[in-house]
Protein backbone atom coordinates (compact mmCIF):
# COMPACT_ATOMS: atom_id res chain seq x y z
CA UNK A 1 0.00 0.00 0.00
CA UNK A 2 1.39 3.40 -0.99
CA UNK A 3 2.39 5.81 1.74
CA UNK A 4 1.49 9.47 1.36
CA UNK A 5 1.16 12.53 3.58
CA UNK A 6 0.13 11.16 6.98
CA UNK A 7 -1.45 14.45 7.98
CA UNK A 8 -3.49 15.10 4.82
CA UNK A 9 -5.11 11.67 4.40
CA UNK A 10 -4.80 11.90 0.59
CA UNK A 11 -2.52 10.43 -2.00
CA UNK A 12 -2.17 11.04 -5.71
CA UNK A 13 -3.62 7.63 -6.44
CA UNK A 14 -6.66 8.20 -4.26
CA UNK A 15 -5.99 4.95 -2.35
CA UNK A 16 -5.66 4.33 1.40
CA UNK A 17 -2.02 4.92 1.99
CA UNK A 18 -1.14 4.99 5.72
CA UNK A 19 -0.72 2.26 8.32
CA UNK A 20 -0.59 4.16 11.55
CA UNK A 21 2.81 5.71 11.01
CA UNK A 22 2.30 8.08 13.88
CA UNK A 23 0.68 5.68 16.36
CA UNK A 24 1.49 2.23 14.99
CA UNK A 25 -2.23 1.43 14.64
CA UNK A 26 -3.37 -0.34 11.36
CA UNK A 27 -6.06 2.15 10.37
CA UNK A 28 -5.99 1.05 6.68
CA UNK A 29 -7.30 -2.41 7.50
CA UNK A 30 -9.92 -0.87 9.75
CA UNK A 31 -11.10 1.45 6.97
CA UNK A 32 -11.09 -1.39 4.43
CA UNK A 33 -13.38 -3.43 6.65
CA UNK A 34 -15.73 -0.53 7.24
CA UNK A 35 -15.94 0.10 3.49
CA UNK A 36 -16.48 -3.61 2.85
CA UNK A 37 -19.47 -3.60 5.19
CA UNK A 38 -21.00 -0.70 3.27
CA UNK A 39 -20.35 -2.42 -0.07
CA UNK A 40 -22.63 -5.32 0.84
CA UNK A 41 -25.54 -3.09 -0.12
CA UNK A 42 -23.95 -2.55 -3.55
CA UNK A 43 -23.55 -6.30 -3.94
CA UNK A 44 -27.22 -6.73 -3.05
CA UNK A 45 -28.20 -4.18 -5.70
CA UNK A 46 -25.97 -5.90 -8.27
CA UNK A 47 -27.55 -9.27 -7.54
CA UNK A 48 -30.99 -7.68 -7.81
CA UNK A 49 -30.08 -6.06 -11.12
CA UNK A 50 -28.76 -9.36 -12.49
CA UNK A 51 -32.06 -11.01 -11.60
CA UNK A 52 -33.91 -8.58 -13.87
CA UNK A 53 -31.27 -9.01 -16.57
CA UNK A 54 -31.75 -12.79 -16.38
CA UNK A 55 -35.51 -12.29 -16.74
CA UNK A 56 -34.97 -10.21 -19.85
CA UNK A 57 -32.63 -12.84 -21.27
CA UNK A 58 -35.32 -15.47 -20.69
CA UNK A 59 -37.96 -13.29 -22.35
CA UNK A 60 -35.73 -12.70 -25.38
CA UNK A 61 -35.17 -16.45 -25.70
CA UNK A 62 -38.92 -17.08 -25.51
CA UNK A 63 -39.56 -14.37 -28.08
CA UNK A 64 -37.08 -16.07 -30.44
CA UNK A 65 -38.85 -19.41 -29.94
CA UNK A 66 -42.23 -17.82 -30.70
CA UNK A 67 -40.86 -16.18 -33.84
CA UNK A 68 -39.48 -19.53 -34.96
CA UNK A 69 -42.93 -21.10 -34.51
CA UNK A 70 -44.53 -18.23 -36.45
CA UNK A 71 -42.04 -18.59 -39.30
CA UNK A 72 -42.79 -22.30 -39.53
CA UNK A 73 -46.54 -21.68 -39.60
CA UNK A 74 -46.23 -18.94 -42.23
CA UNK A 75 -45.02 -21.64 -44.60
CA UNK A 76 -48.27 -23.60 -44.20
CA UNK A 77 -50.99 -21.12 -43.23
CA UNK A 78 -52.85 -21.30 -46.54
CA UNK A 79 -54.76 -24.22 -48.00
CA UNK A 80 -52.31 -24.44 -50.90
CA UNK A 81 -49.28 -24.56 -48.60
CA UNK A 82 -50.73 -26.94 -46.02
CA UNK A 83 -52.75 -29.34 -48.14
CA UNK A 84 -50.01 -30.33 -50.56
CA UNK A 85 -50.91 -32.33 -53.65
CA UNK A 86 -49.02 -34.44 -56.14
CA UNK A 87 -49.74 -34.82 -59.86
CA UNK A 88 -48.46 -37.96 -61.57
CA UNK A 89 -48.34 -38.51 -65.32
CA UNK A 90 -48.80 -42.01 -66.74
CA UNK A 91 -46.22 -41.17 -69.41
CA UNK A 92 -43.50 -38.81 -68.27
CA UNK A 93 -41.93 -38.89 -71.73
CA UNK A 94 -44.99 -37.03 -73.01
CA UNK A 95 -45.55 -34.71 -70.07
CA UNK A 96 -44.87 -34.25 -66.37
CA UNK A 97 -47.06 -32.34 -63.92
CA UNK A 98 -47.03 -30.66 -60.53
CA UNK A 99 -49.93 -29.66 -58.28
CA UNK A 100 -50.65 -27.08 -55.59
CA UNK A 101 -53.09 -27.43 -52.73
CA UNK A 102 -55.77 -25.81 -54.89
CA UNK A 103 -55.90 -28.82 -57.21
CA UNK A 104 -58.83 -31.23 -56.99
CA UNK A 105 -57.97 -34.86 -56.51
CA UNK A 106 -58.84 -37.14 -59.41
CA UNK A 107 -57.73 -38.21 -62.87
CA UNK A 108 -57.85 -36.50 -66.25
CA UNK A 109 -56.76 -37.68 -69.70
CA UNK A 110 -54.53 -35.80 -72.12
CA UNK A 111 -53.46 -36.01 -75.74
CA UNK A 112 -50.54 -33.93 -77.01
CA UNK A 113 -50.42 -33.52 -80.78
CA UNK A 114 -47.49 -31.15 -81.04
CA UNK A 115 -45.18 -29.08 -78.86
CA UNK A 116 -44.83 -25.32 -78.91
CA UNK A 117 -41.66 -24.31 -80.74
CA UNK A 118 -39.63 -21.20 -81.45
CA UNK A 119 -38.49 -20.19 -84.92
CA UNK A 120 -34.93 -21.03 -86.01
CA UNK A 121 -33.29 -19.79 -89.24
CA UNK A 122 -29.85 -20.53 -90.70
CA UNK A 123 -28.01 -18.87 -93.60
CA UNK A 124 -27.78 -20.92 -96.79
CA UNK A 125 -24.19 -19.84 -97.50
CA UNK A 126 -21.28 -20.32 -95.15
CA UNK A 127 -17.90 -18.71 -94.51
CA UNK A 128 -14.52 -20.39 -94.27
CA UNK A 129 -13.55 -18.40 -91.18
CA UNK A 130 -15.25 -16.55 -88.32
CA UNK A 131 -12.96 -13.60 -89.06
CA UNK A 132 -13.78 -13.44 -92.76
CA UNK A 133 -15.01 -10.05 -93.95
CA UNK A 134 -18.79 -10.26 -94.48
CA UNK A 135 -19.27 -6.59 -95.48
CA UNK A 136 -16.91 -5.79 -98.30
CA UNK A 137 -18.83 -2.73 -99.51
CA UNK A 138 -16.64 -0.42 -97.43
CA UNK A 139 -19.90 1.16 -96.20
CA UNK A 140 -22.24 0.53 -93.30
CA UNK A 141 -24.93 -2.01 -94.14
CA UNK A 142 -28.16 -2.87 -92.37
CA UNK A 143 -29.41 -6.10 -90.88
CA UNK A 144 -33.14 -5.65 -90.28
CA UNK A 145 -35.64 -8.15 -88.85
CA UNK A 146 -39.14 -8.22 -87.38
CA UNK A 147 -39.83 -10.26 -84.25
CA UNK A 148 -43.32 -10.57 -82.77
CA UNK A 149 -44.39 -7.56 -84.80
CA UNK A 150 -41.49 -5.31 -83.74
CA UNK A 151 -38.92 -4.27 -86.37
CA UNK A 152 -35.30 -3.75 -85.30
CA UNK A 153 -32.52 -2.35 -87.52
CA UNK A 154 -28.83 -3.05 -86.82
CA UNK A 155 -25.93 -1.14 -88.42
CA UNK A 156 -23.13 -3.41 -89.57
CA UNK A 157 -19.85 -1.58 -90.17
CA UNK A 158 -17.54 -2.14 -93.13
CA UNK A 159 -15.13 -5.06 -92.83
CA UNK A 160 -17.26 -6.65 -90.10
CA UNK A 161 -16.71 -10.34 -89.48
CA UNK A 162 -19.22 -13.08 -88.75
CA UNK A 163 -18.21 -12.88 -85.08
CA UNK A 164 -18.83 -9.11 -85.16
CA UNK A 165 -22.35 -9.70 -86.51
CA UNK A 166 -23.16 -12.21 -83.78
CA UNK A 167 -21.88 -9.82 -81.09
CA UNK A 168 -23.89 -6.90 -82.48
CA UNK A 169 -27.11 -8.93 -82.54
CA UNK A 170 -26.62 -10.42 -79.08
CA UNK A 171 -25.15 -7.44 -77.25
CA UNK A 172 -27.35 -4.51 -78.25
CA UNK A 173 -30.25 -3.89 -75.88
CA UNK A 174 -32.69 -3.30 -78.74
CA UNK A 175 -32.29 -6.93 -79.85
CA UNK A 176 -34.54 -8.44 -77.17
CA UNK A 177 -36.03 -11.89 -77.54
CA UNK A 178 -33.58 -13.17 -80.17
CA UNK A 179 -30.23 -14.93 -80.22
CA UNK A 180 -27.56 -15.21 -82.88
CA UNK A 181 -24.85 -17.85 -82.98
CA UNK A 182 -22.61 -19.68 -85.42
CA UNK A 183 -22.79 -23.29 -86.59
CA UNK A 184 -19.79 -25.13 -88.05
CA UNK A 185 -20.45 -28.08 -90.40
CA UNK A 186 -16.82 -29.14 -90.56
CA UNK A 187 -15.81 -26.87 -93.41
CA UNK A 188 -17.83 -23.64 -93.17
CA UNK A 189 -19.43 -21.39 -90.57
CA UNK A 190 -23.12 -20.38 -90.80
CA UNK A 191 -25.21 -17.82 -88.91
CA UNK A 192 -28.06 -19.28 -86.86
CA UNK A 193 -30.74 -16.74 -85.98
CA UNK A 194 -33.59 -17.69 -83.66
CA UNK A 195 -36.42 -16.28 -81.60
CA UNK A 196 -36.42 -17.23 -77.92
CA UNK A 197 -40.19 -17.41 -77.42
CA UNK A 198 -42.36 -20.31 -78.52
CA UNK A 199 -45.78 -20.02 -80.11
CA UNK A 200 -47.39 -19.11 -83.40
CA UNK A 201 -47.35 -15.41 -82.49
CA UNK A 202 -43.57 -15.39 -81.97
CA UNK A 203 -42.70 -15.11 -85.67
CA UNK A 204 -39.24 -14.05 -86.82
CA UNK A 205 -38.80 -12.53 -90.30
CA UNK A 206 -35.74 -11.08 -92.03
CA UNK A 207 -36.88 -7.73 -93.42
CA UNK A 208 -36.61 -6.76 -97.06
CA UNK A 209 -34.94 -3.60 -95.77
CA UNK A 210 -31.79 -5.58 -94.91
CA UNK A 211 -28.85 -4.50 -97.10
CA UNK A 212 -26.12 -6.74 -95.72
CA UNK A 213 -25.14 -9.00 -98.58
CA UNK A 214 -25.53 -12.71 -97.77
CA UNK A 215 -27.93 -11.96 -94.93
CA UNK A 216 -31.11 -10.83 -96.69
CA UNK A 217 -34.43 -12.65 -96.47
CA UNK A 218 -33.56 -14.89 -99.42
CA UNK A 219 -30.30 -15.95 -97.79
CA UNK A 220 -31.96 -17.81 -94.84
CA UNK A 221 -33.74 -21.12 -94.61
CA UNK A 222 -36.18 -21.95 -91.80
CA UNK A 223 -34.96 -25.03 -89.93
CA UNK A 224 -37.70 -24.88 -87.29
CA UNK A 225 -41.08 -23.23 -87.59
CA UNK A 226 -42.57 -21.42 -84.62
CA UNK A 227 -45.86 -23.00 -83.54
CA UNK A 228 -48.29 -23.41 -80.65
CA UNK A 229 -48.62 -26.53 -78.56
CA UNK A 230 -51.77 -28.48 -79.45
CA UNK A 231 -53.49 -30.79 -76.98
CA UNK A 232 -56.78 -32.24 -75.83
CA UNK A 233 -57.90 -32.57 -72.21
CA UNK A 234 -60.44 -35.22 -71.20
CA UNK A 235 -61.22 -35.68 -74.91
CA UNK A 236 -62.02 -32.00 -75.46
CA UNK A 237 -62.34 -30.46 -77.98
CA UNK A 238 -64.37 -33.35 -79.29
CA UNK A 239 -63.78 -32.79 -83.03
CA UNK A 240 -60.90 -34.90 -84.30
CA UNK A 241 -59.12 -31.94 -85.89
CA UNK A 242 -59.73 -29.50 -83.03
CA UNK A 243 -57.20 -28.86 -80.25
CA UNK A 244 -56.48 -26.54 -77.37
CA UNK A 245 -53.58 -24.28 -78.34
CA UNK A 246 -51.01 -22.71 -76.03
CA UNK A 247 -47.93 -20.68 -76.89
CA UNK A 248 -45.83 -22.44 -74.24
CA UNK A 249 -45.07 -26.03 -73.32
CA UNK A 250 -45.75 -25.10 -69.70
CA UNK A 251 -49.54 -25.11 -69.32
CA UNK A 252 -51.02 -24.05 -65.98
CA UNK A 253 -54.45 -22.67 -66.89
CA UNK A 254 -56.36 -25.78 -67.93
CA UNK A 255 -56.65 -27.72 -64.66
CA UNK A 256 -56.99 -25.73 -61.43
CA UNK A 257 -53.83 -26.06 -59.37
CA UNK A 258 -52.07 -28.31 -61.91
CA UNK A 259 -49.17 -27.28 -64.14
CA UNK A 260 -48.32 -29.50 -67.10
CA UNK A 261 -44.89 -29.57 -68.73
CA UNK A 262 -45.19 -30.89 -72.30
CA UNK A 263 -42.29 -33.02 -73.51
CA UNK A 264 -43.43 -34.73 -76.73
CA UNK A 265 -46.52 -35.92 -78.60
CA UNK A 266 -48.53 -38.75 -77.09
CA UNK A 267 -51.39 -39.51 -74.71
CA UNK A 268 -51.95 -40.56 -71.10
CA UNK A 269 -53.50 -39.63 -67.78
CA UNK A 270 -52.70 -37.25 -64.90
CA UNK A 271 -53.64 -38.40 -61.42
CA UNK A 272 -53.83 -35.75 -58.70
CA UNK A 273 -53.68 -36.91 -55.09
CA UNK A 274 -53.19 -35.40 -51.67
CA UNK A 275 -49.59 -35.77 -50.57
CA UNK A 276 -50.45 -37.17 -47.16
CA UNK A 277 -46.81 -37.65 -46.16
CA UNK A 278 -46.09 -33.95 -46.76
CA UNK A 279 -49.18 -32.94 -44.79
CA UNK A 280 -48.14 -35.22 -41.91
CA UNK A 281 -44.71 -33.60 -42.06
CA UNK A 282 -46.34 -30.17 -41.79
CA UNK A 283 -48.35 -31.17 -38.73
CA UNK A 284 -45.37 -32.91 -37.10
CA UNK A 285 -43.29 -29.78 -37.59
CA UNK A 286 -46.02 -27.69 -35.99
CA UNK A 287 -46.31 -30.05 -33.00
CA UNK A 288 -42.53 -30.03 -32.46
CA UNK A 289 -42.33 -26.24 -32.60
CA UNK A 290 -45.33 -25.56 -30.38
CA UNK A 291 -44.19 -28.12 -27.81
CA UNK A 292 -40.88 -26.29 -27.66
CA UNK A 293 -42.82 -23.14 -26.77
CA UNK A 294 -44.95 -24.96 -24.20
CA UNK A 295 -41.89 -26.55 -22.56
CA UNK A 296 -40.10 -23.21 -22.36
CA UNK A 297 -43.17 -21.58 -20.81
CA UNK A 298 -43.39 -24.38 -18.25
CA UNK A 299 -39.71 -24.07 -17.33
CA UNK A 300 -39.93 -20.31 -16.92
CA UNK A 301 -43.08 -20.33 -14.77
CA UNK A 302 -42.91 -23.60 -12.78
CA UNK A 303 -43.21 -23.61 -8.99
CA UNK A 304 -41.44 -26.07 -6.70
CA UNK A 305 -44.01 -26.68 -3.95
CA UNK A 306 -41.55 -28.77 -1.94
CA UNK A 307 -38.91 -26.07 -1.72
CA UNK A 308 -41.49 -23.30 -2.11
CA UNK A 309 -39.40 -21.82 -4.89
CA UNK A 310 -40.65 -20.28 -8.10
CA UNK A 311 -38.84 -20.12 -11.43
CA UNK A 312 -37.35 -16.98 -12.91
CA UNK A 313 -40.67 -15.75 -14.39
CA UNK A 314 -43.25 -17.43 -12.18
CA UNK A 315 -46.35 -15.24 -12.05
CA UNK A 316 -45.35 -13.10 -15.04
CA UNK A 317 -48.59 -11.98 -16.66
CA UNK A 318 -47.22 -11.81 -20.22
CA UNK A 319 -46.26 -15.47 -20.10
CA UNK A 320 -49.68 -16.36 -18.76
CA UNK A 321 -51.20 -14.41 -21.65
CA UNK A 322 -49.09 -16.34 -24.17
CA UNK A 323 -50.00 -19.65 -22.56
CA UNK A 324 -53.71 -18.77 -22.64
CA UNK A 325 -53.52 -17.81 -26.32
CA UNK A 326 -51.85 -21.10 -27.25
CA UNK A 327 -54.29 -23.16 -25.19
CA UNK A 328 -57.30 -21.37 -26.67
CA UNK A 329 -56.14 -21.80 -30.24
CA UNK A 330 -55.18 -25.46 -29.91
CA UNK A 331 -58.18 -26.45 -27.81
CA UNK A 332 -61.14 -24.29 -28.83
CA UNK A 333 -63.45 -24.40 -31.85
CA UNK A 334 -61.93 -22.55 -34.80
CA UNK A 335 -63.00 -19.00 -35.52
CA UNK A 336 -66.00 -18.98 -37.84
CA UNK A 337 -66.36 -22.77 -37.70
CA UNK A 338 -69.61 -24.48 -36.73
CA UNK A 339 -69.81 -27.76 -34.82
CA UNK A 340 -72.99 -28.49 -36.79
CA UNK A 341 -71.99 -27.37 -40.29
CA UNK A 342 -68.28 -28.24 -40.44
CA UNK A 343 -66.97 -31.79 -40.44
CA UNK A 344 -64.03 -30.71 -38.28
CA UNK A 345 -64.25 -27.57 -36.16
CA UNK A 346 -61.32 -28.21 -33.77
CA UNK A 347 -58.04 -30.13 -33.70
CA UNK A 348 -58.89 -32.89 -31.23
CA UNK A 349 -60.78 -35.16 -33.71
CA UNK A 350 -57.71 -35.04 -35.97
CA UNK A 351 -55.43 -36.78 -33.49
CA UNK A 352 -54.02 -33.70 -31.76
CA UNK A 353 -54.69 -33.51 -28.03
CA UNK A 354 -53.15 -31.99 -24.91
CA UNK A 355 -51.48 -34.42 -22.50
CA UNK A 356 -53.36 -33.91 -19.21
CA UNK A 357 -51.41 -36.52 -17.23
CA UNK A 358 -49.42 -34.54 -14.65
CA UNK A 359 -47.07 -37.47 -14.16
CA UNK A 360 -46.22 -37.67 -17.85
CA UNK A 361 -42.99 -36.39 -19.34
CA UNK A 362 -45.10 -34.61 -21.98
CA UNK A 363 -47.64 -33.08 -19.57
CA UNK A 364 -49.22 -29.99 -21.08
CA UNK A 365 -47.76 -30.64 -24.52
CA UNK A 366 -49.56 -31.47 -27.77
CA UNK A 367 -49.63 -35.18 -28.53
CA UNK A 368 -49.90 -36.16 -32.19
CA UNK A 369 -51.62 -39.44 -33.08
CA UNK A 370 -50.41 -39.93 -36.64
CA UNK A 371 -52.60 -42.97 -37.32
CA UNK A 372 -55.76 -41.04 -36.42
CA UNK A 373 -54.62 -38.12 -38.54
CA UNK A 374 -53.96 -40.28 -41.58
CA UNK A 375 -57.39 -41.86 -41.20
CA UNK A 376 -59.22 -38.52 -41.19
CA UNK A 377 -57.07 -37.33 -44.12
CA UNK A 378 -58.21 -40.37 -46.08
CA UNK A 379 -61.81 -39.60 -45.14
CA UNK A 380 -61.92 -35.88 -46.00
CA UNK A 381 -58.63 -34.10 -46.64
CA UNK A 382 -60.32 -30.84 -47.65
CA UNK A 383 -62.10 -30.57 -44.29
CA UNK A 384 -58.78 -31.16 -42.52
CA UNK A 385 -57.14 -28.45 -44.60
CA UNK A 386 -59.85 -25.98 -43.67
CA UNK A 387 -59.49 -26.31 -39.89
CA UNK A 388 -55.73 -25.87 -40.19
CA UNK A 389 -55.30 -23.23 -42.88
CA UNK A 390 -58.57 -21.67 -44.09
CA UNK A 391 -58.12 -17.96 -44.75
CA UNK A 392 -61.46 -16.20 -44.38
CA UNK A 393 -63.29 -18.99 -46.15
CA UNK A 394 -66.93 -18.00 -45.89
CA UNK A 395 -70.47 -19.16 -46.52
CA UNK A 396 -73.97 -18.79 -45.06
CA UNK A 397 -76.63 -21.17 -43.81
CA UNK A 398 -79.05 -20.27 -46.60
CA UNK A 399 -79.10 -19.80 -50.35
CA UNK A 400 -81.25 -16.70 -49.78
CA UNK A 401 -78.08 -14.77 -48.93
CA UNK A 402 -74.55 -15.84 -49.86
CA UNK A 403 -71.08 -14.81 -48.75
CA UNK A 404 -69.20 -12.91 -51.47
CA UNK A 405 -65.95 -11.36 -50.22
CA UNK A 406 -63.98 -9.81 -47.38
CA UNK A 407 -61.34 -7.10 -46.94
CA UNK A 408 -57.96 -8.44 -45.86
CA UNK A 409 -56.82 -6.93 -42.58
CA UNK A 410 -60.27 -5.45 -41.89
CA UNK A 411 -62.83 -8.26 -41.84
CA UNK A 412 -62.48 -10.56 -38.83
CA UNK A 413 -63.15 -14.27 -38.81
CA UNK A 414 -66.25 -15.27 -36.86
CA UNK A 415 -69.92 -16.13 -36.92
CA UNK A 416 -72.31 -13.32 -37.84
CA UNK A 417 -76.05 -12.89 -37.59
CA UNK A 418 -77.43 -11.31 -40.77
CA UNK A 419 -80.86 -9.64 -40.74
CA UNK A 420 -82.45 -7.82 -43.65
CA UNK A 421 -85.83 -6.84 -44.99
CA UNK A 422 -87.11 -6.92 -48.57
CA UNK A 423 -90.09 -4.79 -49.48
CA UNK A 424 -91.41 -4.12 -52.95
CA UNK A 425 -88.66 -6.33 -54.32
CA UNK A 426 -85.93 -4.12 -52.86
CA UNK A 427 -83.72 -4.10 -49.78
CA UNK A 428 -85.08 -1.69 -47.18
CA UNK A 429 -82.97 -2.50 -44.12
CA UNK A 430 -79.98 -4.63 -43.14
CA UNK A 431 -77.88 -5.34 -40.05
CA UNK A 432 -74.94 -7.62 -39.29
CA UNK A 433 -74.49 -8.67 -35.66
CA UNK A 434 -76.95 -5.95 -34.73
CA UNK A 435 -74.89 -3.23 -36.41
CA UNK A 436 -76.30 -1.18 -39.26
CA UNK A 437 -74.96 -2.47 -42.58
CA UNK A 438 -74.49 -0.66 -45.88
CA UNK A 439 -76.86 -1.51 -48.73
CA UNK A 440 -78.58 0.06 -51.70
CA UNK A 441 -82.19 -0.36 -52.71
CA UNK A 442 -80.96 -0.76 -56.29
CA UNK A 443 -78.37 -3.38 -55.40
CA UNK A 444 -78.38 -6.92 -54.07
CA UNK A 445 -75.32 -6.56 -51.81
CA UNK A 446 -75.00 -5.95 -48.07
CA UNK A 447 -71.66 -4.72 -46.74
CA UNK A 448 -70.46 -4.73 -43.13
CA UNK A 449 -69.72 -1.32 -41.67
CA UNK A 450 -66.09 -0.47 -41.01
CA UNK A 451 -65.20 -0.19 -37.35
CA UNK A 452 -66.82 -3.54 -36.55
CA UNK A 453 -65.50 -7.09 -36.94
CA UNK A 454 -67.70 -7.56 -40.00
CA UNK A 455 -66.28 -4.44 -41.68
CA UNK A 456 -65.80 -4.97 -45.41
CA UNK A 457 -67.63 -8.30 -45.55
CA UNK A 458 -69.92 -8.43 -48.58
CA UNK A 459 -73.04 -10.60 -48.78
CA UNK A 460 -75.23 -11.10 -51.84
CA UNK A 461 -79.02 -11.31 -51.52
CA UNK A 462 -80.48 -13.85 -53.95
CA UNK A 463 -84.17 -13.90 -52.96
CA UNK A 464 -86.15 -10.67 -53.30
CA UNK A 465 -89.46 -12.03 -52.15
CA UNK A 466 -90.89 -9.52 -49.68
CA UNK A 467 -90.23 -10.44 -46.07
CA UNK A 468 -87.78 -10.30 -43.19
CA UNK A 469 -84.84 -12.68 -43.37
CA UNK A 470 -82.52 -13.97 -40.65
CA UNK A 471 -79.37 -15.82 -41.74
CA UNK A 472 -75.97 -16.71 -40.32
CA UNK A 473 -72.68 -16.01 -42.08
CA UNK A 474 -69.51 -17.94 -41.28
CA UNK A 475 -66.05 -16.50 -41.97
CA UNK A 476 -63.50 -19.20 -41.16
CA UNK A 477 -59.90 -18.81 -40.07
CA UNK A 478 -57.77 -21.95 -39.71
CA UNK A 479 -55.74 -22.68 -36.60
CA UNK A 480 -52.40 -22.00 -38.28
CA UNK A 481 -53.67 -18.76 -39.78
CA UNK A 482 -55.07 -17.66 -36.41
CA UNK A 483 -51.84 -18.53 -34.62
CA UNK A 484 -49.71 -16.61 -37.13
CA UNK A 485 -51.85 -13.52 -36.46
CA UNK A 486 -51.74 -13.95 -32.67
CA UNK A 487 -48.00 -14.62 -32.60
CA UNK A 488 -47.49 -11.51 -34.72
CA UNK A 489 -49.22 -9.47 -32.01
CA UNK A 490 -47.41 -11.19 -29.14
CA UNK A 491 -43.96 -10.69 -30.68
CA UNK A 492 -44.57 -7.21 -32.08
CA UNK A 493 -41.35 -5.26 -31.55
CA UNK A 494 -43.28 -2.14 -30.54
CA UNK A 495 -46.57 -3.10 -28.92
CA UNK A 496 -46.14 -6.80 -28.09
CA UNK A 497 -46.46 -7.77 -24.40
CA UNK A 498 -43.00 -9.32 -24.36
CA UNK A 499 -41.46 -6.09 -25.69
CA UNK A 500 -43.39 -4.03 -23.13
CA UNK A 501 -42.22 -6.25 -20.27
CA UNK A 502 -38.63 -6.20 -21.56
CA UNK A 503 -38.73 -2.39 -21.65
CA UNK A 504 -40.10 -2.31 -18.11
CA UNK A 505 -37.32 -4.62 -16.94
CA UNK A 506 -34.75 -2.43 -18.69
CA UNK A 507 -36.13 0.58 -16.80
CA UNK A 508 -35.87 -1.34 -13.52
CA UNK A 509 -32.25 -2.23 -14.26
CA UNK A 510 -31.50 1.41 -15.11
CA UNK A 511 -33.00 2.55 -11.80
CA UNK A 512 -31.05 -0.10 -9.87
CA UNK A 513 -27.85 1.00 -11.60
CA UNK A 514 -28.55 4.56 -10.44
CA UNK A 515 -28.79 3.24 -6.87
CA UNK A 516 -25.50 1.37 -7.36
CA UNK A 517 -23.83 4.52 -8.72
CA UNK A 518 -25.18 6.60 -5.80
CA UNK A 519 -23.97 3.99 -3.31
CA UNK A 520 -20.51 3.92 -4.88
CA UNK A 521 -20.30 7.70 -4.63
CA UNK A 522 -21.47 7.61 -0.99
CA UNK A 523 -19.01 4.85 -0.08
CA UNK A 524 -16.15 6.64 -1.82
CA UNK A 525 -16.97 9.82 0.10
CA UNK A 526 -17.25 7.86 3.34
CA UNK A 527 -13.89 6.17 2.69
CA UNK A 528 -12.28 9.54 2.02
CA UNK A 529 -13.84 10.95 5.19
CA UNK A 530 -12.55 8.00 7.23
CA UNK A 531 -9.07 8.40 5.76
CA UNK A 532 -9.05 12.09 6.65
CA UNK A 533 -10.46 11.41 10.10
CA UNK A 534 -8.11 8.58 11.00
CA UNK A 535 -5.17 10.42 9.48
CA UNK A 536 -5.74 13.29 11.90
CA UNK A 537 -6.22 10.83 14.75
CA UNK A 538 -3.02 9.05 13.81
CA UNK A 539 -1.16 12.36 13.79
CA UNK A 540 -2.54 13.26 17.20
CA UNK A 541 -1.71 9.85 18.64
CA UNK A 542 1.76 10.21 17.17
CA UNK A 543 2.22 13.51 19.04
CA UNK A 544 0.99 11.93 22.28
CA UNK A 545 3.37 9.07 21.73
CA UNK A 546 6.25 11.51 21.30
CA UNK A 547 5.21 13.33 24.49
CA UNK A 548 5.02 10.01 26.32
CA UNK A 549 8.44 9.06 25.09
CA UNK A 550 9.82 12.43 26.12
CA UNK A 551 8.25 12.22 29.59
CA UNK A 552 9.49 8.68 30.06
CA UNK A 553 12.96 9.81 29.14
CA UNK A 554 12.84 12.70 31.62
CA UNK A 555 11.54 10.44 34.41
CA UNK A 556 14.34 8.01 33.70
CA UNK A 557 16.89 10.82 33.89
CA UNK A 558 15.41 12.10 37.15
CA UNK A 559 15.48 8.63 38.65
CA UNK A 560 19.10 8.08 37.72
CA UNK A 561 20.17 11.37 39.15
Amino acid sequence: MAIGDATGGLSTSGGIYFTGIGSGTDFSTMIDKLVSVEQTRVATYQTWKQTWADKNTALKSLNTTLLSLRTTLQGMDTMNEFLKKTATSSDTDVLTATATGAADTGTCTFTVKQLAKNKVMVTTSGYSSLTQDINQTQATAKFVYTYKGVTVSNSIPAAATLTDLVNILDAQSSNTGIRASTIYDGSKYYLQFRGLDTGAASDLVISSASTLSGFTSSDFQTTQKNQDALLKLNGWPAASDAYISRASNTVSDLVDGVTMYLKSSGAGTITTETDVDSVVENVSSFVTKINTVITELQDLTKYDSTNKQGSILTGNYSLQMISDVINNITGAVGKGFSTKRDIYSSLSPLGLSTDADEGSDTFGQIVFDEDTFRAVMASNALAVGKIFSAQYLGDTDSSECTYTSFVDGITKAGTYSVNYTVSGGKLTSATINGHQATFSSNSNTITGMYGYDEGGMVLTVNDFTDGTYVNTAYVREGKFTEMVDELGDLTNSTSGPITIIENNYDDIQTNIQKKIDNENVRIAEMAQHLKDQYSRLDTLLGKYSQIQTSLSSQITQLSSS
